[in-house]
Protein backbone atom coordinates (compact mmCIF):
# COMPACT_ATOMS: atom_id res chain seq x y z
CA UNK A 1 0.00 0.00 0.00
CA UNK A 2 3.02 2.62 0.95
CA UNK A 3 6.71 1.72 0.27
CA UNK A 4 9.54 4.15 1.61
CA UNK A 5 12.74 3.63 -0.40
CA UNK A 6 15.93 5.47 0.98
CA UNK A 7 14.14 8.67 2.16
CA UNK A 8 16.05 11.46 3.51
CA UNK A 9 15.03 14.55 4.64
CA UNK A 10 17.13 17.53 6.60
CA UNK A 11 15.60 20.76 9.09
CA UNK A 12 18.22 23.81 7.99
CA UNK A 13 19.44 23.36 11.64
CA UNK A 14 18.41 19.31 12.24
CA UNK A 15 18.70 16.13 10.04
CA UNK A 16 15.70 13.43 10.26
CA UNK A 17 16.05 11.31 8.47
CA UNK A 18 18.93 9.41 5.98
CA UNK A 19 18.10 6.52 3.80
CA UNK A 20 15.36 5.49 5.85
CA UNK A 21 13.07 2.51 3.75
CA UNK A 22 9.90 0.43 5.04
CA UNK A 23 6.61 -0.36 3.80
CA UNK A 24 2.90 -0.05 5.02
CA UNK A 25 1.21 -3.26 3.86
CA UNK A 26 -2.73 -5.29 4.18
CA UNK A 27 -3.54 -6.11 7.98
CA UNK A 28 -0.86 -4.33 9.35
CA UNK A 29 -1.29 -2.09 12.75
CA UNK A 30 2.03 -0.70 13.24
CA UNK A 31 3.39 1.30 16.14
CA UNK A 32 6.00 3.59 15.00
CA UNK A 33 8.11 4.86 18.34
CA UNK A 34 11.17 6.80 18.88
CA UNK A 35 12.40 9.12 20.97
CA UNK A 36 11.37 12.31 21.53
CA UNK A 37 12.14 14.91 18.73
CA UNK A 38 13.70 12.43 15.73
CA UNK A 39 10.90 13.25 13.75
CA UNK A 40 8.00 10.76 14.01
CA UNK A 41 5.19 13.86 13.12
CA UNK A 42 7.07 15.28 10.55
CA UNK A 43 7.62 11.97 9.05
CA UNK A 44 3.50 11.35 9.00
CA UNK A 45 2.76 14.67 7.54
CA UNK A 46 5.51 14.02 4.40
CA UNK A 47 3.23 10.71 4.18
CA UNK A 48 0.48 12.13 4.20
CA UNK A 49 1.59 15.43 2.09
CA UNK A 50 4.67 14.84 -0.03
CA UNK A 51 3.77 17.99 -2.00
CA UNK A 52 4.84 20.08 0.51
CA UNK A 53 8.64 18.68 1.55
CA UNK A 54 11.32 18.52 -0.67
CA UNK A 55 13.18 15.33 0.35
CA UNK A 56 15.48 13.05 -1.81
CA UNK A 57 15.00 9.32 -1.85
CA UNK A 58 11.42 7.69 -3.15
CA UNK A 59 7.74 7.61 -1.80
CA UNK A 60 5.18 5.52 -3.34
CA UNK A 61 1.66 5.79 -2.20
CA UNK A 62 -0.96 3.48 -4.23
CA UNK A 63 -3.10 6.35 -6.13
CA UNK A 64 -7.01 4.93 -4.49
CA UNK A 65 -5.25 4.94 -1.29
CA UNK A 66 -6.88 6.73 1.09
CA UNK A 67 -5.52 8.13 4.11
CA UNK A 68 -7.54 9.14 7.25
CA UNK A 69 -5.80 10.92 10.50
CA UNK A 70 -6.15 11.80 13.92
CA UNK A 71 -4.19 14.62 15.43
CA UNK A 72 -2.96 14.72 18.82
CA UNK A 73 -3.56 18.56 19.04
CA UNK A 74 -7.82 18.05 18.47
CA UNK A 75 -9.74 21.17 19.34
CA UNK A 76 -13.50 20.53 20.92
CA UNK A 77 -15.32 22.64 19.07
CA UNK A 78 -18.10 24.12 22.02
CA UNK A 79 -20.32 26.47 20.33
CA UNK A 80 -21.96 23.28 17.82
CA UNK A 81 -25.01 21.78 18.72
CA UNK A 82 -23.91 18.41 16.75
CA UNK A 83 -24.62 15.45 18.41
CA UNK A 84 -22.27 12.75 18.90
CA UNK A 85 -24.19 10.57 16.50
CA UNK A 86 -24.55 13.15 14.36
CA UNK A 87 -20.56 13.95 14.19
CA UNK A 88 -19.55 10.29 13.67
CA UNK A 89 -22.18 9.89 10.71
CA UNK A 90 -21.20 13.32 9.08
CA UNK A 91 -20.20 11.94 5.88
CA UNK A 92 -23.15 9.43 5.81
CA UNK A 93 -25.89 11.94 7.03
CA UNK A 94 -24.67 14.15 4.40
CA UNK A 95 -25.10 11.82 1.45
CA UNK A 96 -28.25 10.55 2.76
CA UNK A 97 -29.43 14.10 2.66
CA UNK A 98 -28.07 14.61 -0.84
CA UNK A 99 -30.08 11.25 -2.22
CA UNK A 100 -33.14 12.38 -0.62
CA UNK A 101 -33.48 15.90 -1.90
CA UNK A 102 -32.52 14.11 -5.27
CA UNK A 103 -35.95 12.28 -4.71
CA UNK A 104 -37.78 15.17 -3.48
CA UNK A 105 -36.93 16.88 -6.79
CA UNK A 106 -38.09 13.79 -8.83
CA UNK A 107 -41.59 14.37 -7.48
CA UNK A 108 -41.93 17.38 -9.61
CA UNK A 109 -39.39 17.46 -12.04
CA UNK A 110 -39.86 16.63 -16.28
CA UNK A 111 -36.37 15.69 -16.51
CA UNK A 112 -36.32 12.39 -14.72
CA UNK A 113 -33.83 11.31 -16.76
CA UNK A 114 -31.08 13.46 -15.46
CA UNK A 115 -31.95 13.22 -12.00
CA UNK A 116 -32.44 9.39 -12.29
CA UNK A 117 -28.38 9.40 -13.82
CA UNK A 118 -27.41 12.12 -10.56
CA UNK A 119 -29.49 9.78 -8.01
CA UNK A 120 -27.73 6.32 -9.23
CA UNK A 121 -24.49 8.36 -8.49
CA UNK A 122 -25.45 9.34 -5.24
CA UNK A 123 -26.83 5.94 -4.40
CA UNK A 124 -23.21 4.23 -5.55
CA UNK A 125 -21.00 6.41 -3.27
CA UNK A 126 -23.55 6.25 -0.58
CA UNK A 127 -22.86 2.51 -0.67
CA UNK A 128 -19.15 2.79 -1.96
CA UNK A 129 -18.57 3.96 1.84
CA UNK A 130 -20.87 1.72 3.36
CA UNK A 131 -23.74 3.82 3.93
CA UNK A 132 -26.40 1.14 3.83
CA UNK A 133 -25.11 -0.07 7.67
CA UNK A 134 -23.71 3.18 8.65
CA UNK A 135 -26.45 3.54 11.81
CA UNK A 136 -25.72 0.17 12.89
CA UNK A 137 -21.99 0.15 12.62
CA UNK A 138 -21.57 3.41 14.59
CA UNK A 139 -23.69 1.20 17.57
CA UNK A 140 -21.50 -1.20 17.53
CA UNK A 141 -18.15 1.33 17.56
CA UNK A 142 -19.97 3.51 20.70
CA UNK A 143 -20.27 0.03 22.30
CA UNK A 144 -16.99 -1.27 21.48
CA UNK A 145 -15.91 2.36 23.51
CA UNK A 146 -18.86 1.25 25.93
CA UNK A 147 -19.87 4.48 24.77
CA UNK A 148 -23.21 4.00 23.48
CA UNK A 149 -24.79 6.69 26.45
CA UNK A 150 -22.87 9.00 24.66
CA UNK A 151 -25.25 8.77 21.40
CA UNK A 152 -27.59 11.63 21.64
CA UNK A 153 -25.35 13.70 24.05
CA UNK A 154 -23.76 17.09 22.15
CA UNK A 155 -20.21 17.08 21.01
CA UNK A 156 -19.38 20.36 22.69
CA UNK A 157 -20.62 18.90 26.54
CA UNK A 158 -17.63 15.72 25.88
CA UNK A 159 -14.96 15.50 27.47
CA UNK A 160 -11.36 15.82 26.26
CA UNK A 161 -10.67 12.16 26.23
CA UNK A 162 -14.08 10.89 24.88
CA UNK A 163 -13.64 14.06 22.06
CA UNK A 164 -10.92 11.78 21.33
CA UNK A 165 -12.94 8.77 21.07
CA UNK A 166 -15.40 10.30 19.18
CA UNK A 167 -12.82 11.38 16.29
CA UNK A 168 -11.14 7.68 16.44
CA UNK A 169 -14.89 6.20 15.75
CA UNK A 170 -15.71 9.14 12.70
CA UNK A 171 -12.29 8.22 11.00
CA UNK A 172 -12.38 4.22 11.29
CA UNK A 173 -16.10 4.57 10.04
CA UNK A 174 -14.93 6.44 7.06
CA UNK A 175 -12.98 3.32 6.18
CA UNK A 176 -9.12 4.71 5.46
CA UNK A 177 -6.85 2.21 3.43
CA UNK A 178 -3.83 3.72 5.62
CA UNK A 179 -5.63 5.38 9.04
CA UNK A 180 -3.02 7.88 10.90
CA UNK A 181 -3.23 8.69 14.58
CA UNK A 182 -0.69 11.14 16.07
CA UNK A 183 -0.63 10.11 20.08
CA UNK A 184 -4.34 9.57 20.31
CA UNK A 185 -3.86 8.22 24.16
CA UNK A 186 -2.44 11.26 25.30
CA UNK A 187 -4.29 12.19 28.36
CA UNK A 188 -7.25 9.44 28.32
CA UNK A 189 -7.89 8.15 31.38
CA UNK A 190 -7.78 4.22 32.04
CA UNK A 191 -11.18 3.44 30.72
CA UNK A 192 -10.99 5.24 27.52
CA UNK A 193 -7.66 3.68 27.50
CA UNK A 194 -8.83 0.32 27.50
CA UNK A 195 -11.77 1.88 24.90
CA UNK A 196 -9.24 3.32 22.21
CA UNK A 197 -7.55 -0.48 22.94
CA UNK A 198 -10.33 -1.79 21.58
CA UNK A 199 -11.05 0.33 18.89
CA UNK A 200 -7.45 -0.30 17.68
CA UNK A 201 -7.94 -4.03 17.88
CA UNK A 202 -11.16 -4.07 16.45
CA UNK A 203 -10.09 -1.71 13.17
CA UNK A 204 -9.69 -3.61 9.90
CA UNK A 205 -7.23 -1.74 8.27
CA UNK A 206 -3.67 -0.55 8.12
CA UNK A 207 -2.81 1.58 10.86
CA UNK A 208 0.09 3.79 11.51
CA UNK A 209 0.14 4.98 15.46
CA UNK A 210 2.52 7.25 17.28
CA UNK A 211 2.25 6.10 20.72
CA UNK A 212 4.71 6.02 23.86
CA UNK A 213 2.06 4.22 25.72
CA UNK A 214 3.28 0.71 27.37
CA UNK A 215 0.28 -0.62 27.97
CA UNK A 216 -1.11 0.41 24.17
CA UNK A 217 1.87 -0.93 22.74
CA UNK A 218 2.11 -4.04 24.73
CA UNK A 219 -1.60 -5.38 23.44
CA UNK A 220 -2.62 -3.29 20.39
CA UNK A 221 -0.03 -4.09 17.50
CA UNK A 222 1.65 -6.61 15.34
CA UNK A 223 4.17 -4.53 13.73
CA UNK A 224 7.39 -2.20 15.21
CA UNK A 225 8.75 0.89 13.11
CA UNK A 226 11.21 2.19 15.33
CA UNK A 227 12.62 5.79 14.20
CA UNK A 228 15.90 6.77 16.11
CA UNK A 229 19.11 8.65 15.18
CA UNK A 230 17.85 9.66 11.73
CA UNK A 231 17.63 5.50 11.24
CA UNK A 232 14.95 3.40 10.93
CA UNK A 233 14.13 -0.01 12.20
CA UNK A 234 11.23 -2.58 11.23
CA UNK A 235 10.05 -5.31 13.23
CA UNK A 236 7.35 -8.12 12.26
CA UNK A 237 5.79 -8.97 15.57
CA UNK A 238 4.35 -7.33 18.78
CA UNK A 239 6.48 -4.52 21.02
CA UNK A 240 7.09 -6.99 23.81
CA UNK A 241 8.95 -9.64 21.27
CA UNK A 242 10.84 -6.61 20.04
CA UNK A 243 12.16 -5.57 23.62
CA UNK A 244 13.13 -9.65 23.53
CA UNK A 245 14.69 -9.32 20.00
CA UNK A 246 16.68 -6.24 21.70
CA UNK A 247 17.36 -8.18 24.58
CA UNK A 248 19.03 -10.70 22.91
CA UNK A 249 20.91 -8.22 20.47
CA UNK A 250 22.48 -6.34 23.41
CA UNK A 251 23.65 -9.73 25.41
CA UNK A 252 25.41 -10.95 21.97
CA UNK A 253 26.78 -7.16 21.36
CA UNK A 254 28.16 -6.74 24.76
CA UNK A 255 29.79 -10.52 24.20
CA UNK A 256 31.02 -9.88 20.98
CA UNK A 257 32.56 -6.38 22.70
CA UNK A 258 34.48 -8.41 25.64
CA UNK A 259 35.67 -10.88 23.34
CA UNK A 260 37.28 -8.11 21.29
CA UNK A 261 38.85 -6.25 24.23
CA UNK A 262 40.06 -9.58 24.65
CA UNK A 263 41.31 -9.38 21.01
CA UNK A 264 42.52 -6.55 20.38
CA UNK A 265 44.50 -6.33 23.49
CA UNK A 266 46.46 -9.26 22.28
CA UNK A 267 46.73 -7.69 18.70
CA UNK A 268 48.18 -4.69 20.22
CA UNK A 269 50.90 -6.54 21.86
CA UNK A 270 51.55 -8.18 18.43
CA UNK A 271 51.75 -5.19 16.64
CA UNK A 272 54.21 -3.18 19.09
CA UNK A 273 56.28 -6.31 18.22
CA UNK A 274 56.31 -6.27 15.05
CA UNK A 275 56.76 -2.49 14.85
CA UNK A 276 59.94 -2.87 16.96
CA UNK A 277 61.26 -5.84 14.62
CA UNK A 278 60.45 -3.34 10.97
CA UNK A 279 62.83 -0.91 12.89
CA UNK A 280 66.29 -2.74 12.17
CA UNK A 281 64.45 -5.06 9.39
CA UNK A 282 62.93 -3.63 6.04
CA UNK A 283 61.70 -7.40 3.99
CA UNK A 284 58.88 -6.33 2.18
CA UNK A 285 56.90 -8.86 4.13
CA UNK A 286 57.77 -7.93 7.70
CA UNK A 287 55.69 -4.64 6.24
CA UNK A 288 52.84 -6.49 4.91
CA UNK A 289 52.20 -8.50 7.71
CA UNK A 290 52.07 -5.24 10.65
CA UNK A 291 49.50 -3.71 7.78
CA UNK A 292 47.25 -6.86 7.71
CA UNK A 293 47.62 -6.82 11.90
CA UNK A 294 46.33 -3.00 11.73
CA UNK A 295 43.87 -3.75 9.22
CA UNK A 296 42.36 -6.42 11.07
CA UNK A 297 42.66 -4.15 14.07
CA UNK A 298 40.64 -1.48 12.95
CA UNK A 299 37.77 -4.00 11.51
CA UNK A 300 37.43 -5.02 15.43
CA UNK A 301 37.36 -1.32 16.36
CA UNK A 302 34.73 -0.40 13.59
CA UNK A 303 32.58 -3.72 14.72
CA UNK A 304 32.87 -2.40 18.53
CA UNK A 305 30.27 0.51 17.56
CA UNK A 306 26.64 -0.12 19.37
CA UNK A 307 23.85 -1.00 17.37
CA UNK A 308 21.82 2.04 17.32
CA UNK A 309 18.41 0.75 18.72
CA UNK A 310 20.17 -1.65 21.19
CA UNK A 311 21.37 1.37 23.78
CA UNK A 312 19.11 4.19 23.43
CA UNK A 313 20.44 7.16 25.55
CA UNK A 314 18.13 8.16 28.36
CA UNK A 315 18.16 11.46 29.73
CA UNK A 316 19.71 11.29 33.37
CA UNK A 317 16.65 13.31 35.30
CA UNK A 318 17.42 13.43 39.27
CA UNK A 319 15.09 15.43 41.39
CA UNK A 320 17.59 16.52 44.27
CA UNK A 321 16.18 18.39 47.43
CA UNK A 322 18.07 21.75 48.93
CA UNK A 323 15.88 21.26 52.50
CA UNK A 324 14.78 17.95 53.46
CA UNK A 325 11.83 17.79 56.07
CA UNK A 326 11.61 15.16 58.93
CA UNK A 327 8.82 12.70 58.93
CA UNK A 328 5.65 15.04 59.06
CA UNK A 329 2.83 16.47 56.73
CA UNK A 330 3.50 18.69 54.08
CA UNK A 331 0.09 18.73 52.06
CA UNK A 332 -3.45 18.94 54.14
CA UNK A 333 -6.32 18.90 52.37
CA UNK A 334 -9.43 19.68 54.70
CA UNK A 335 -12.82 19.38 53.35
CA UNK A 336 -12.24 20.49 49.91
CA UNK A 337 -14.86 20.95 47.08
CA UNK A 338 -14.51 22.48 43.93
CA UNK A 339 -17.62 22.80 40.86
CA UNK A 340 -18.15 24.60 37.65
CA UNK A 341 -21.33 23.55 36.27
CA UNK A 342 -21.62 20.94 38.23
CA UNK A 343 -20.26 19.80 41.72
CA UNK A 344 -16.68 17.80 40.77
CA UNK A 345 -15.62 17.20 44.08
CA UNK A 346 -16.49 17.55 47.45
CA UNK A 347 -15.66 16.77 51.23
CA UNK A 348 -12.17 15.64 50.11
CA UNK A 349 -9.98 15.15 53.13
CA UNK A 350 -6.28 13.81 52.89
CA UNK A 351 -2.93 14.22 54.08
CA UNK A 352 0.79 13.97 52.33
CA UNK A 353 3.91 13.06 54.74
CA UNK A 354 7.66 14.36 53.32
CA UNK A 355 8.43 11.28 51.70
CA UNK A 356 4.97 9.99 50.10
CA UNK A 357 4.44 9.37 46.86
CA UNK A 358 0.98 9.28 45.64
CA UNK A 359 -1.39 9.24 42.30
CA UNK A 360 -4.69 10.64 42.00
CA UNK A 361 -6.54 8.42 39.66
CA UNK A 362 -10.02 9.49 38.17
CA UNK A 363 -11.91 9.69 35.01
CA UNK A 364 -10.97 12.68 32.80
CA UNK A 365 -13.21 15.99 33.99
CA UNK A 366 -13.56 15.48 37.52
CA UNK A 367 -11.21 18.29 38.99
CA UNK A 368 -7.94 16.42 39.72
CA UNK A 369 -5.59 19.35 37.81
CA UNK A 370 -7.80 22.01 39.53
CA UNK A 371 -6.63 20.25 43.01
CA UNK A 372 -3.02 20.12 41.86
CA UNK A 373 -3.09 23.59 40.23
CA UNK A 374 -4.64 25.08 43.85
CA UNK A 375 -2.34 23.34 46.29
CA UNK A 376 0.59 24.86 44.10
CA UNK A 377 -0.96 28.19 44.48
CA UNK A 378 -1.92 27.64 48.26
CA UNK A 379 -4.52 30.07 48.14
CA UNK A 380 -7.24 27.99 49.19
CA UNK A 381 -8.94 27.87 52.99
CA UNK A 382 -8.96 24.12 53.00
CA UNK A 383 -5.37 23.57 52.03
CA UNK A 384 -2.33 23.54 54.36
CA UNK A 385 1.13 23.95 52.88
CA UNK A 386 3.75 23.12 55.25
CA UNK A 387 5.89 26.37 55.76
CA UNK A 388 9.63 24.45 54.87
CA UNK A 389 7.94 22.79 51.62
CA UNK A 390 9.42 24.06 48.71
CA UNK A 391 7.21 23.25 45.81
CA UNK A 392 7.84 22.90 42.22
CA UNK A 393 5.00 22.08 39.20
CA UNK A 394 4.48 20.01 36.06
CA UNK A 395 1.73 21.24 34.29
CA UNK A 396 0.17 19.17 31.36
CA UNK A 397 -0.92 22.63 30.02
CA UNK A 398 3.03 23.60 28.87
CA UNK A 399 2.70 27.04 28.64
CA UNK A 400 2.02 27.16 32.22
CA UNK A 401 5.24 26.61 33.09
CA UNK A 402 7.40 26.93 30.33
CA UNK A 403 7.29 30.40 28.03
CA UNK A 404 7.00 29.61 24.29
CA UNK A 405 8.68 32.97 22.47
CA UNK A 406 11.80 31.75 24.77
CA UNK A 407 14.68 29.69 23.66
CA UNK A 408 15.76 26.71 25.99
CA UNK A 409 18.94 28.86 26.74
CA UNK A 410 16.74 31.95 27.87
CA UNK A 411 13.87 29.81 29.45
CA UNK A 412 16.92 28.78 31.98
CA UNK A 413 18.47 31.83 32.52
CA UNK A 414 15.06 32.84 33.87
CA UNK A 415 14.66 29.86 35.64
CA UNK A 416 17.92 30.85 37.80
CA UNK A 417 20.83 28.97 36.35
CA UNK A 418 23.34 31.89 36.17
CA UNK A 419 25.68 31.60 33.09
CA UNK A 420 25.21 29.90 29.80
CA UNK A 421 27.89 27.60 30.60
CA UNK A 422 26.12 26.37 32.94
CA UNK A 423 23.04 26.09 31.85
CA UNK A 424 24.26 24.04 28.76
CA UNK A 425 26.28 21.57 31.40
CA UNK A 426 22.81 20.53 32.81
CA UNK A 427 20.83 20.51 29.85
CA UNK A 428 23.09 17.88 28.35
CA UNK A 429 21.73 15.65 30.72
CA UNK A 430 18.34 15.86 29.40
CA UNK A 431 19.62 15.17 25.85
CA UNK A 432 19.65 19.15 24.55
CA UNK A 433 23.51 19.78 23.57
CA UNK A 434 24.76 21.83 20.86
CA UNK A 435 23.01 24.49 19.21
CA UNK A 436 19.74 22.48 19.79
CA UNK A 437 19.84 24.86 23.07
CA UNK A 438 18.95 27.67 20.92
CA UNK A 439 15.90 26.39 19.38
CA UNK A 440 12.25 28.40 20.55
CA UNK A 441 10.47 26.47 22.88
CA UNK A 442 7.81 27.05 20.37
CA UNK A 443 9.39 24.76 17.94
CA UNK A 444 9.87 21.62 19.99
CA UNK A 445 7.74 18.46 20.21
CA UNK A 446 5.27 18.13 23.31
CA UNK A 447 7.57 15.18 24.46
CA UNK A 448 10.85 17.72 24.43
CA UNK A 449 8.45 20.25 26.29
CA UNK A 450 7.61 17.92 28.87
CA UNK A 451 11.17 16.83 29.38
CA UNK A 452 12.32 20.71 29.88
CA UNK A 453 9.44 20.73 32.68
CA UNK A 454 11.10 18.07 34.22
CA UNK A 455 14.24 19.33 33.92
CA UNK A 456 12.86 22.43 36.03
CA UNK A 457 11.65 20.93 38.17
CA UNK A 458 14.27 19.03 39.25
CA UNK A 459 16.79 22.42 38.92
CA UNK A 460 14.39 23.93 41.53
CA UNK A 461 15.58 21.43 44.21
CA UNK A 462 12.26 21.49 45.49
CA UNK A 463 10.89 19.15 48.39
CA UNK A 464 7.17 18.82 46.92
CA UNK A 465 6.62 17.59 43.82
CA UNK A 466 3.54 18.07 42.16
CA UNK A 467 3.44 16.46 38.67
CA UNK A 468 0.31 17.01 36.29
CA UNK A 469 0.52 14.08 33.77
CA UNK A 470 4.39 13.94 33.56
CA UNK A 471 4.68 11.27 31.00
CA UNK A 472 2.25 13.14 28.23
CA UNK A 473 4.28 12.83 25.23
CA UNK A 474 7.70 11.22 26.69
CA UNK A 475 9.27 8.52 25.04
CA UNK A 476 9.11 4.96 26.41
CA UNK A 477 13.33 5.34 27.56
CA UNK A 478 12.48 8.82 29.25
CA UNK A 479 9.26 7.30 31.08
CA UNK A 480 11.43 4.55 31.93
CA UNK A 481 14.67 7.50 32.99
CA UNK A 482 11.82 9.47 35.27
CA UNK A 483 10.43 6.48 37.10
CA UNK A 484 14.39 5.65 38.49
CA UNK A 485 14.32 9.29 39.14
CA UNK A 486 11.11 9.32 41.15
CA UNK A 487 12.56 6.24 43.08
CA UNK A 488 15.50 7.64 43.86
CA UNK A 489 13.50 10.62 44.89
CA UNK A 490 13.93 11.75 49.14
CA UNK A 491 10.84 14.60 48.67
CA UNK A 492 7.16 13.89 48.49
CA UNK A 493 5.27 13.40 45.04
CA UNK A 494 1.69 14.46 44.61
CA UNK A 495 1.11 12.99 40.52
CA UNK A 496 -2.25 12.83 38.38
CA UNK A 497 -1.53 10.03 36.00
CA UNK A 498 -3.27 8.05 33.93
CA UNK A 499 0.23 5.52 32.72
CA UNK A 500 -0.64 2.49 34.64
CA UNK A 501 3.06 1.56 34.60
CA UNK A 502 4.33 4.95 35.94
CA UNK A 503 1.97 4.51 38.75
CA UNK A 504 2.81 1.15 40.01
CA UNK A 505 6.46 1.15 39.43
CA UNK A 506 6.86 4.57 41.63
CA UNK A 507 3.68 5.32 43.75
CA UNK A 508 3.61 3.90 47.59
CA UNK A 509 0.03 4.26 47.25
CA UNK A 510 -3.25 5.72 45.38
CA UNK A 511 -5.88 8.40 45.75
CA UNK A 512 -8.77 7.36 43.64
CA UNK A 513 -11.48 9.80 42.62
CA UNK A 514 -14.88 8.09 43.64
CA UNK A 515 -18.31 9.68 43.67
CA UNK A 516 -17.15 12.98 43.82
CA UNK A 517 -15.01 12.42 46.95
CA UNK A 518 -11.41 10.71 47.41
CA UNK A 519 -10.37 7.58 48.84
CA UNK A 520 -7.06 5.79 49.62
CA UNK A 521 -5.96 2.60 47.99
CA UNK A 522 -2.98 0.08 48.76
CA UNK A 523 -0.99 -0.24 45.87
CA UNK A 524 -1.26 -3.64 45.87
CA UNK A 525 -5.41 -3.64 45.76
CA UNK A 526 -5.06 -0.93 42.74
CA UNK A 527 -3.20 -3.45 40.62
CA UNK A 528 -5.20 -5.97 41.30
CA UNK A 529 -8.25 -4.08 40.41
CA UNK A 530 -6.83 -2.86 37.51
CA UNK A 531 -5.86 -6.85 36.09
CA UNK A 532 -9.48 -8.06 37.09
CA UNK A 533 -10.94 -5.83 34.70
CA UNK A 534 -8.90 -5.81 32.29
CA UNK A 535 -6.62 -9.30 31.95
CA UNK A 536 -7.42 -13.14 33.20
CA UNK A 537 -6.25 -14.37 36.75
CA UNK A 538 -2.93 -15.04 35.96
CA UNK A 539 -1.66 -12.05 34.05
CA UNK A 540 -0.26 -9.86 36.81
CA UNK A 541 2.01 -13.02 38.19
CA UNK A 542 2.93 -13.43 34.71
CA UNK A 543 4.34 -10.30 34.10
CA UNK A 544 5.63 -9.72 37.62
CA UNK A 545 8.16 -12.69 36.89
CA UNK A 546 8.74 -11.10 33.74
CA UNK A 547 10.36 -8.23 35.26
CA UNK A 548 12.06 -10.13 37.68
CA UNK A 549 13.33 -12.63 35.18
CA UNK A 550 14.43 -9.08 33.53
CA UNK A 551 16.67 -7.43 36.58
CA UNK A 552 17.95 -10.59 36.39
CA UNK A 553 19.46 -10.64 33.20
CA UNK A 554 20.87 -7.12 34.08
CA UNK A 555 22.79 -8.19 36.71
CA UNK A 556 24.66 -11.20 34.72
CA UNK A 557 25.26 -8.46 32.12
CA UNK A 558 26.96 -6.62 34.87
CA UNK A 559 29.00 -9.22 35.92
CA UNK A 560 29.68 -10.50 32.30
CA UNK A 561 28.25 -13.87 32.96
CA UNK A 562 26.93 -14.30 29.62
CA UNK A 563 26.10 -18.16 29.83
CA UNK A 564 23.44 -17.61 32.67
CA UNK A 565 22.22 -14.18 30.76
CA UNK A 566 21.37 -16.57 27.63
CA UNK A 567 19.61 -19.15 30.14
CA UNK A 568 17.60 -16.40 31.43
CA UNK A 569 16.68 -15.16 28.06
CA UNK A 570 15.31 -18.94 27.73
CA UNK A 571 12.93 -18.65 30.74
CA UNK A 572 11.67 -15.17 29.32
CA UNK A 573 11.23 -15.95 25.91
CA UNK A 574 8.48 -18.55 27.72
CA UNK A 575 7.06 -15.81 30.09
CA UNK A 576 6.89 -13.85 26.82
CA UNK A 577 4.29 -16.86 25.20
CA UNK A 578 1.94 -16.41 28.39
CA UNK A 579 1.48 -12.99 27.95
Amino acid sequence: MIKVDNLSFSFPQKELYKNISFTLEEAQHCAFIGTSGSGKSTLIDILMDPERYLFEGKLEIEPTCKIGFVSQFSELDRSKETTVFEYIGEEFIKKQNEIETICTEMETSSDIEELLEKYQLALDAFDAIGGNDFESNINKKLNLANLMKLKDIRVSDLSGGEFKLIQVMKEMLNSPDLMIMDEPDVFLDFKNLNALKNLINAHKGILLVVTHNRYLLNHCFNKIIHLENTEIQEFDGRYIEYNFSLLQTKIELQEIAVAEAEEIERYDSIIDNLRAIATYNSEASRGRALKARVKFQERLEARRIKAPFVDIKQPKISFGIDNEIEDTIVVNVNNYSVAFDELLLDNVNFEIKSTDKVAIIGPNGTGKTTLLREIFKNNHDSIVINADAKVAYLSQLQGEVLNDSNTILEEFIDAGISTYDEVRSYLSNYGFEGESVNQKIESLSGGEKNILQLAKVSASKANVLLLDEPTSHLDTYTQIALEKAIEDYKGAILMISHDFYSVVNGMDYVLIIDDKTIRKMKMKKFKQMIYARHFDKDYLETEQKKKSVEMQIELALKDTNFEHAKLLVDELEELIKLL
